[in-house]
């Protein structure tokens, strides 16, 4: 996510008044290009407005989908709303396409009339967007997502209820007249109502950003579906009649929003997905692989070794006095230490080596097409390396070697050469402290 880091880090507060002027200038140029399609007459045919409002519809259901996963694996409750939303919306606009092919059949008047599924639709998006904010913000997380659920199916229902009845009881939505600066004066309420979810959806992700420096894609994502949402409408505030130029820059503008928010809910996908793999087959406190992975890096060797005739070998490290560690700086720092060892063992590896906690104290380093002698070496530096560290307290640790093939063919043999053999020099330092100890005593 560097690339993504390097692009949004434009929007940083240390950068004054960027951001700002840049969206301005993009909002200059966007209602410059809907003013000159509203005076040279540009418009479009019935069928460009039906694709457009087919892609649409399967760009909705599409994100529907991918969000109910989403909030399968996060119980993300604003991907589970605007789930239920945009389904709604979608369904909205399809059968408000089929509604529209109706009225067209009445003649020419029928184009100065805002179609009713269009408010609706695009009015429950926005009210909807503002209710999972507040869902997030105001109702705390429940520890069953069946009650999730249904909390978001009531805010859903309750928004496209209200939403229906007040487009029911009030009058039709005629275009102005010709010398009205606003054809469609109702745009600007969904329209308000977009550009404040993007107002909102920006603190939220500037805010996302201070507790977390790799911000998600996502987040964003959601504000820039806001705010092409209401650049939508107000394009389509400048709109004379249905299928004119202002008309279908809200439609293009509307479909690029559903893109942007199905693009973005599929790469943070990839993204969760990529952090559940490596929190699989990586150890939490230190980052190297675990025992799942050591084991699989293993047997590939031992399969890489058999074709190719070369050796490989495992270290196996263990911190010595961890447990006198604890009892003296206690557990905040033995988990320090750790972590140290676990530095020192990725910065001495190369990159085809791997590097793995084999268990509580215990480290396991594979290095392929390099025999014992190699690995000694390998683990001396190692050792070398963990006394010279200026850092407190001072550590240690014992080492034990196998290679293949002299020491085993499975991983189990391996390891359990490998274990002796650090038994062996763990027992050969106990005895000399204790020689050096009674020579101290007499």
């Amino acid at each position: 996510m560097g690339d993504w880091a390097k692009i949004t880090g434009f929007f940083r507060k240390d950068r004054g008044h960027l951001p700002a002027v840049a969206y301005s200038l993009l909002a200059a140029f966007f209602v410059s290009v809907v003013l000159y399609a509203r005076n040279s007459h540009v418009s479009g045919s019935p069928n460009t407005y039906l694709y457009l409002e087919v892609g649409g519809s399967l760009l909705c259901f599409c994100y529907a989908a991918n969000a109910l996963v989403r909030f399968r694996g996060t119980h993300d409750r604003i991907a589970l709303i605007l789930a239920f939303g945009f389904v709604l919306s979608g369904m909205i606009e399809t059968l408000g396409y089929f509604g529209l092919n109706d009225l067209l059949r009445l003649g020419p008047v029928a184009l100065s009339h805002v179609p009713m599924g269009w408010m609706v639709g695009r009015t429950l998006l926005a009210v909807l967007l503002l209710a999972a904010l507040a869902v997030e913000r105001f109702i705390p997380t429940a520890r069953q997502p069946s009650r999730e659920t249904a909390g978001a199916l009531f805010v859903v229902a309750a928004a496209a209820y209200v939403t229906s009845a007040a487009f029911i009881a009030a009058p039709a939505t005629p275009v102005a007249k010709a010398g009205a600066l606003f054809s469609r004066p109702w745009e600007a309420l969904p329209g308000g109502l977009f550009i404040l979810a993007a107002f909102f959806f920006y603190r939220r992700f500037q805010q996302g950003k201070k507790s977390d420096s790799d911000a998600s894609l996502y987040d964003y994502s959601l504000f820039l579906v806001a705010l092409l949402n209401a650049c939508c409408h107000i394009a389509a505030l400048f709109s004379r009649r249905l299928f004119d130029g202002p008309f279908f820059l809200a439609e293009l503008s509307k479909v690029a929003s559903y893109s942007v928010m199905l693009c973005g809910a599929l790469i943070d996908q990839a993204r969760l997905f990529d952090q559940v793999r490596t929190l699989a087959v990586s150890d939490p406190l230190t980052g190297l692989a675990n025992y799942r992975r050591l084991i699989a890096v293993i047997e590939s060797e031992l399969d890489r070794s058999r074709r190719t005739q070369r050796p490989f070998s495992i270290v196996l490290m263990d911190m010595d006095g961890l447990k006198s560690i604890n009892d003296r700086y206690g557990h905040l720092v033995g988990s320090r230490s750790l972590v140290r060892l676990a530095k020192i063992l990725r910065n001495h590896s190369r990159a085809i080596d791997t590097a793995a906690r084999y268990g509580g104290d215990e480290f396991a380093l594979v290095l392929p097409e390099a025999p014992r002698d190699i690995a000694s070496r390998v683990a001396s530096r190692i050792r070398e390396r963990l006394t010279t560290e200026a850092e407190s307290p001072s550590l240690s640790a014992s080492a034990g070697i196998a290679a293949y093939p002299e020491d085993g063919d499975t991983p189990e043999k391996l390891l359990g050469a490998a274990d002796r053999s650090l038994y062996r020099m763990k027992h050969r330092g106990s005895a000399m402290n204790s020689i050096a100890r009674i020579a101290a005593c007499l």
